[in-house]
C-alpha cells in the first residue's frame, strides 16, 4: 500500500521516515519530496508498505501523531489519476 505522509517536520530524513514505519511492519520504499531547485523538504512523503493490514496499522497508529512539534497527516495515497489538477499559473496579461 502506498501511504501518504502530511506535516512533515522540513529537517526529518527518509531514515526517520522508515524508522517511523518500521515499527509497524516491512517498508518497501520511503520517499520525502523536495524542492526540485533549493533541495529543501516540501513537508510530505510516501511511504510504500507490501503488506496491506501492517499499512493500516501503521496509518492509525501514525495519524495525529506529533512529530517535531507537528501532527502527521497519514493516509493511504490517492492514485495520481484522482488527484485534481492545480491550474498553471505565471501568464502575462
Amino acid at each position: 500500500m502506498n501511504i501518504y505522509v502530511g506535516n512533515l517536520p522540513y529537517s526529518t530524513t527518509e531514515d526517520d521516515l522508515r524508522g517511523m514505519f518500521a515499527e509497524y511492519g516491512v517498508v518497501e520504499s520511503v520517499s520525502i519530496i523536495e524542492d526540485r531547485f533549493t533541495g529543501q523538504s516540501k513537508g510530505f512523503g510516501f511511504v510504500e508498505m507490501p503488506n496491506n493490514s501492517e499499512a493500516d496499522q501503521a496509518i492509525k497508529g501514525l495519524n495525529e501523531a506529533s512529530v517535531g512539534g507537528r501532527r502527521l497527516k497519514v493516509n493511504q495515497a490517492r492514485p495520481r489519476s484522482d488527484r485534481p489538477r492545480r491550474a498553471g499559473g505565471g501568464g502575462r496579461f
